[in-house]
């Protein structure tokens, strides 16, 4: 069974990150999404909350995991037997930080990492970005799927 993980903070996941996910789950029999949990921040949505709204968006797939983690990545790929690792890249500065954790990661245990163009629909888009124009009553609407924008909304006093 091919296997692989598509890891980050997913606070909250955008149309971008379904994309790459979407296309790992074409080319893998199971996707791990792993949410990671950083506890020296404070994110906009809990862990639970997060892995909620990804399991909800990511339903249609049919091979999506969705699991939180704390520690290393490589641990999370050996303790599941997961070889390769999936990233979206969105531009150059991506890749120059991405490929140093990429070799850190294949030099600990021997998890390749395999990177994906991003979407040039989705190429600016982050997280931290929707979250504050959101946080600014902008219209994110077209930016993250329709049950993230409920939980916006929601979260932020706005129907």
């Amino acid at each position: 069974m091919r296997r692989a993980v598509c890891p980050g903070s997913f606070d909250p996941i955008t149309n971008g990150h379904l994309d790459i996910i979407g296309r790992a789950s074409r080319l893998y029999d199971v996707v791990h999404v792993a949410v990671m949990i950083n506890q020296s921040k404070k994110g906009l949505f809990e862990i639970e909350e997060r892995i909620e709204l990804i399991r909800e968006v990511t339903a249609e797939f049919g091979n999506v995991q969705v699991e939180s983690f704390h520690g290393l990545l490589v641990d999370f790929c050996k303790q599941r037997d997961i070889p390769a690792i999936v990233k979206g890249l969105r531009a150059v500065s991506d890749f120059d930080y991405e490929l140093q954790m990429a070799q850190m990661n294949i030099g600990l245990s021997g998890v390749e990492t395999l990177f994906v163009p991003t979407n040039p629909t989705y190429s600016f888009l982050s997280s931290s970005l929707v979250k504050e124009v959101a946080a600014w009553g902008g219209d994110v609407s077209h930016l993250v799927p329709e049950p993230v924008l409920a939980a916006l909304g929601d979260r932020l006093g706005r129907k």
